[in-house]
């Protein structure tokens, strides 16, 4: 997709599809919390996740001519050395992803997940952009972009404010996660762009992701055992799906929204729903009403500070 095409797409749509995938992605990391607690073993969680999901993918690119041909282009571009190994890598973060959904929401809730997350994106967004990692190239950071991701990561302290009573690592990890996320976008963008179809490119991502959690599940059962039992809801499993729909939209989204707007139109979606997942059904470490009203003000006001084109007034006399 070259730059001309990409200023074609209104902005209320690729934020509109922005705020899909971040409802996308709160549903789908609390079912993957309750899964890793029903089962008790996060990385088993995360492995029926991301596994289903690859399931999905295979068929899909099997059966789409687009998919075969993004595989063809795939192999070729990777026999011929233009698609470079640092491109086959967004599954990495995909997979820290899923597997801090299993192991922390459970705990934290969905909201304390997601401001984690919305602070690694926004500071990894402007970086990303900034260096030009994503398809869309360099990104200028705009006064008004600065001050978007400011404010989404002001939402993110909100809900610390009042203290959380849960162990550091949980609350370092979604930090981490929202970075890796920002990247994974970049770099499936990208990967698009070689292979001409975002499926293919969401094929690579669950593929190196269930490759990474397949290793994670062997040495953490060879240390605490394999899980015992696993539940019957049907709901639980459908973590991958979901994880597949979000990706495969983000790496449609990404070359006519770069990275960090990508986030941030993402950051709205999530923090609603997160809001909303939290208020009917809590976890102990949940944030309050007030405190999770604030900061998805707070969050909807970065987008619409970082999005609209603001324009300097013309000068009087000139």
């Amino acid at each position: 997709m070259d730059r001309v095409t990409a200023r074609r797409l209104p902005a209320w749509i690729g934020l509109g599809g922005a705020a899909l995938i971040g409802i996308l992605t709160a549903v789908q990391a609390r079912i993957n919390g309750q899964l890793g607690v029903r089962i008790g073993d996060g990385f088993a969680a995360a492995v029926i996740s991301f596994g289903s999901g690859l399931i999905v993918l295979v068929v899909l690119s099997a059966a789409l001519p687009q998919g075969r041909r993004g595989f063809g282009a795939l192999v070729t571009g990777l026999r011929e050395r233009r698609i470079p190994i640092w491109m086959l890598c967004g599954g990495v973060a995909g997979a820290l992803s899923v597997a801090t959904q299993s192991l922390a929401v459970g705990i934290i809730g969905v909201a304390l997940f997601t401001v984690g997350v919305v602070a690694g994106q926004t500071v990894s967004g402007l970086l990303l952009d900034r260096a030009g990692v994503g398809p869309a190239g360099v990104v200028a950071v705009t006064p008004a972009r600065l001050v978007g991701g400011a404010l989404a990561v002001l939402a993110a302290a909100v809900s610390l404010a009042g203290g959380v009573h849960a162990p550091l690592v949980l609350l370092v990890l979604p930090f981490l996660v929202g970075a890796g996320i920002a990247w994974q976008s970049a770099v499936n963008g990208r990967l698009r762009q070689r292979v001409g179809t975002p499926l293919t490119a969401t094929l690579v991502n669950f593929i190196g992701g269930t490759a990474v959690l397949g290793v994670a599940e062997l040495i953490h059962t060879a240390i605490a055992g394999p899980p015992t039992s696993f539940p019957a809801d049907p709901w639980l499993y459908f973590g991958g799906v979901i994880g597949v729909t979000y990706i495969f939209l983000a790496a449609a989204l990404v070359p006519y929204t770069g990275v960090l707007l990508l986030g941030l139109g993402t950051v709205v979606g999530q923090v609603v729903t997160s809001v909303l997942i939290d208020a009917l059904w809590p976890t102990e470490a949940a944030p309050t009403v007030g405190a999770s009203l604030l900061m998805s003000t707070l969050a909807i006001l970065s987008v619409v500070v970082a999005a609209v084109p603001w324009r300097r007034m013309p000068r009087r006399g000139h």
